[in-house]
C-alpha cells in the first residue's frame, strides 16, 4: 500500500509553539482495489477547537454538522476498478454531496464529470466543488493524489 506523506502537527506548551507530532500518517486504507484513503484530521465545530481528534477511514466521507474533514485520495486507473462508463449514460460513480469541497490534484490526472459536461484536471488544478452531482473518472495508466477539504453546507 501507498505510504500516505507524513503529517506535522502543531500545538502550545508553556505558552510556546511547540511540534505535537511529525510522522508518517497511519490510519490508511483500501476500500477498493489501488483506492487509498487516508482521512487526515476533522473538527466538529465552527470556530474550530484545537483539539486532537482520531478518525475513522471510510469509503465515502462523513463530514460533521457544522465541522470540516480532510482527506488524502489516491484513486487508481477507472479500468483497474473494473468501471465502465458506457457512453450517453451518466458514469457508475456519479453521486452528490452536501458538502463545500475544496480539492487539489496534486498528481496524475482525473477527469471531473457533472450532469452535462466534464474537464481533465492536472497537477496543481484546484476544484471547488459546490454539492453538485458529480463523479471522478481516471482515464489514465497511473492513479490520481488529491487533497479535499470538505465543508459542511447548505442550500439556501
Amino acid at each position: 500500500m501507498k505510504t500516505i506523506p507524513r503529517r506535522v502537527v502543531t500545538g502550545i506548551k508553556n505558552g510556546k509553539s511547540i511540534i505535537e507530532q511529525d510522522a508518517i500518517v497511519t490510519n490508511v486504507s483500501e476500500h477498493f482495489p489501488g483506492l487509498i484513503i487516508s482521512d487526515i484530521w476533522s473538527t466538529d465545530s465552527t470556530p474550530a477547537k484545537f483539539e486532537d481528534k482520531n478518525i475513522e477511514n471510510t469509503a465515502f466521507p462523513n463530514t460533521p454538522k457544522n465541522g470540516s474533514y480532510f482527506r488524502y485520495v489516491q484513486i487508481p486507473p477507472d479500468k483497474d476498478l473494473g468501471i465502465v462508463a458506457p457512453e450517453g449514460q451518466p458514469h457508475p460513480l456519479m453521486h452528490q454531496t452536501d458538502t463545500l469541497d475544496y480539492i487539489i490534484i496534486i498528481s496524475g490526472e482525473i477527469y471531473l464529470i457533472v450532469d452535462e459536461e466534464e474537464t481533465l484536471l492536472k497537477p496543481g488544478d484546484i476544484v471547488i466543488q459546490r454539492g453538485t452531482n458529480h463523479a471522478w473518472s481516471n482515464r489514465s495508466d497511473l492513479p490520481c493524489i488529491q487533497l479535499a477539504i470538505l465543508l459542511d453546507a447548505k442550500n439556501d
